[in-house]
């Protein structure tokens, strides 16, 4: 597995990006925290298969509380992935696996799920 930051540097609703590799691919994917919970995905919007943000680290809405598609303003739930407002309505992002041991965000195909529920 790969550690990817601790999860105490990830604002509370936050999002940060990260570039890693798996299975021999160097992928761009998006980390995304709500309060204990951390959520992983490929940095790809579903519509046009572009990055979701266009300044380094700027993935949520100005509320916090969707992932936002800087291109064409599409919304995705967190959580789910799904896209809730947009011309990718019906789609979601791809799901990447990440986790928190120790107080660190972990990604790799070792990790457990697409996203981590609890708290350390």
């Amino acid at each position: 597995m790969t550690v990817l930051c601790a999860l105490a540097d990830l604002a509370d609703p936050g999002a940060a990006g990260f570039t890693v590799e798996q299975n021999g691919q160097t992928l761009s994917v998006v980390v995304v925290r709500r309060r204990k919970k951390v959520f992983g995905w490929v940095n790809s919007c579903p519509h046009l298969w572009v990055p979701l943000n266009l300044e380094p680290n700027q993935f949520l809405n100005l509320s916090g509380d969707f992932i936002l598609c800087s291109m064409h303003g599409a919304l995705f739930d967190p959580a789910s992935g799904a896209c809730v407002l947009g011309p990718c309505r019906g789609q979601g992002l791809k799901p990447f696996p990440v986790t928190v041991r120790d107080g660190m965000v972990l990604a790799g195909s070792n990790a457990a799920g697409g996203c981590f529920k609890g708290g350390t």
